[in-house]
């Protein structure tokens, strides 16, 4: 029996949590949006009016109001028991932080009804990690997404060995029915197939600033002219917005650690935290 998705809540309404709210009410869908609390569904909101205009301008099919409207279609709450009543899936899209995620699934496991699939955007976590603290391993699993998903839209699918195929399958044909490019994993990894590559070269680019090599600006301009590539590792980080390296990096090994201390110290503490609070290793 085929799977039907038409109701979605989005957990966590971040840099690409709202991304992906956004992306999948756009793309058709009855989306919810949760975050803890009035502030920060305040900051969501607006984050929302940010995406309709890019969404407008870049997006084939944002004129006409459909951008606006989309912005306006998705269900705010800070009531978790409220967002997920009667939800088809739940992406958790929560900081990247292993007991934080548990404590939520737990949470969750109690209050969606039981056809509800949990998919975790994790950036480097394992879904087996947080599987026994769904309540429901078999409807669990990865669904990661790259920042700016209306330009990098991969979606990659990791399960556990515990996923129905049925349910994986249904993730997969969602994703693709938002106008991500499923990307299936066979086996659980680390830092899926995106991060896997990329989290090691961020770092490499933190290690040469923080190590006193080289500037930022240095490390980007050597990496762009000699590979042709768009962006170095630091315009990648004002991307991505440095709180999700830094809690990845603190909860590493003791290199990590002291590369954590360096964001923390020189950017993050100086509200520093790339292109959402405008300025990270640049100003914009």
């Amino acid at each position: 029996m085929s799977i039907e998705i038409r109701k979605v809540t989005v957990l966590g309404t971040g840099v690409l949590g709202s991304q992906i709210a956004f992306q999948t009410a756009f793309s058709g869908f009855d989306v919810t949006a949760y975050d803890i609390d009035g502030e920060a569904l305040d900051a969501a909101r607006e984050r929302f009016a940010k995406l309709a205009g890019i969404y407008r301008s870049d997006v084939q099919g944002g004129g006409d109001g459909k951008a606006e409207q989309t912005a306006e279609s998705i269900t705010l709450t800070s009531d978790l028991g409220d967002a997920v009543r009667d939800t088809d899936l739940v992406i958790e899209a929560v900081p990247e932080v292993l007991a934080i995620k548990q404590e939520t699934y737990e949470k969750l496991g109690k209050l969606a009804p039981e056809r509800t699939i949990f998919a975790t955007n994790s950036s480097t976590l394992l879904p087996s990690a947080m599987k026994d603290f769904t309540g429901r391993p078999d409807k669990f699993l990865a669904l990661h997404f790259a920042n700016q998903v209306w330009k990098f839209n991969t979606g990659e699918v990791m399960g556990t060995t515990d996923t129905d195929p049925a349910v994986f399958q249904a993730v997969v044909d969602f994703a693709a029915a938002i106008g991500m490019v499923p990307i299936e994993l066979h086996k659980e990894k680390a830092g899926y197939v995106l991060n896997s590559l990329l989290v090691p070269f961020l770092n490499s680019g933190i290690s040469l600033a923080a190590g006193g090599y080289a500037e930022p600006e240095a490390v980007d301009k050597t990496w762009r002219i000699a590979t042709g590539a768009p962006m170095g590792p630091f315009q990648i980080l004002d991307v991505i917005g440095l709180t999700t390296p830094y809690n990845i990096l603190a909860n590493g090994d003791e290199n990590g650690r002291q590369l954590a201390k360096w964001l923390k110290d020189n950017y993050i503490d100086k509200g520093k935290l790339g292109i959402a609070t405008g300025e990270g290793f640049y100003k914009y």
